[in-house]
């Protein structure tokens, strides 16, 4: 077990810690959640850990009411900050940004904000509008505080992840930006903050979002198009599932061409309520033959 991390719940205490702990010149690693951490979160934490060795790793906790619609789960987004300083603590972080709203946004709503670009108008973006906007301006804002040299983020939030890796490429803002794998119950469900809202029945109906992405990457060696089709079968199988979209992209979420030669890599997303409970997952693909391609 580890010591207990220390916790900062302003950007003064945030500025000050961090200013010691880059005396020796160490490199300092990041974590931005939204807390609720599960395991998913700690394997981010050890993430960072292994790869900025005895230098800080700092986590964010900060709920972001910028990037919630109005009709969306902020105000039931769980909060469970001394659970979270548990697992930072096991995990081995060593400092624990947990600001309030006027921490992150003084004077109010942010008059200058970090738009998204093309990507942030498809997939979450369309179904959300607004919503990678304000993801993109607090993870500006975070940067800018925490002045990290690496940032992790899981791969189970793809377009978030390809988003904040643009930002940091278009912006300079000098951060490598590192995606980690997406962390699975035994049964394939991707760990989230928002499982805790599905009941047992919708619990077992949720399943069919990794089954049908393992459909898809079983089905790949024949073409995008009949991945999609063994993919579209799952869910179609699973009555509790309402499905928002179920598409294959290229590995940087653009469209695949129509000529896809073996070999290709692409991505695998979907999004689908079960009951009130909005989940997303994705997987990777290699595609195979490209005949297949426009069957879908």
């Amino acid at each position: 077990m580890s010591s207990t991390p220390v916790l900062a719940p302003t950007r003064e205490e945030l500025a000050t810690l961090l200013s010691s702990a880059r005396a020796g010149g160490r490199p300092v690693g990041f974590v931005p959640t939204m807390g609720a951490l599960h395991e998913g979160h700690a394997s981010l934490i050890r993430a960072a850990r292994e790869r900025v060795g005895d230098g800080p790793v700092v986590v964010s906790v900060f709920v972001n009411p910028l990037q919630f619609g109005p009709n969306e789960d902020l105000d039931r987004y769980p909060r469970t900050l001394e659970a979270d300083l548990e697992v930072c603590a096991r995990e081995g972080a060593d400092l624990v940004f947990a600001p309030g709203i006027e921490e992150v946004y003084p004077g109010g709503p942010p008059q200058v904000t970090v738009r998204p670009g093309p990507l942030g108008k498809v997939l979450e973006g369309k179904t959300r509008p607004g919503h990678f906007r304000g993801v993109l301006t607090v993870v500006a804002k975070l940067f800018g505080l925490v002045r990290p040299d690496l940032a992790v983020f899981g791969e189970k939030d793809y377009q978030q992840l390809t988003l904040i890796r643009r930002m940091a490429l278009d912006l300079n803002l000098g951060v490598e930006i590192v995606g980690a794998e997406t962390v699975r119950e035994p049964d394939g469900l991707a760990l989230s903050s928002r499982n805790r809202y599905l009941e047992a029945d919708q619990r077992a109906d949720a399943v069919a979002l990794s089954r049908a992405l393992r459909a898809a990457q079983d089905a790949a060696a024949y073409g995008a198009g009949v991945a999609l089709r063994e993919a579209r079968a799952e869910l179609r199988a699973a009555p509790g599932v309402d499905l928002d979209y179920l598409v294959i992209t290229d590995p940087d979420l653009g469209e695949l061409p129509d000529d896809v030669p073996p070999g290709t890599a692409a991505r695998v997303l979907v999004a689908a309520r079960v009951g009130t409970t909005r989940l997303i997952d994705n997987m990777p693909l290699v595609l195979g033959r490209a005949s297949e391609q426009g069957d879908s």
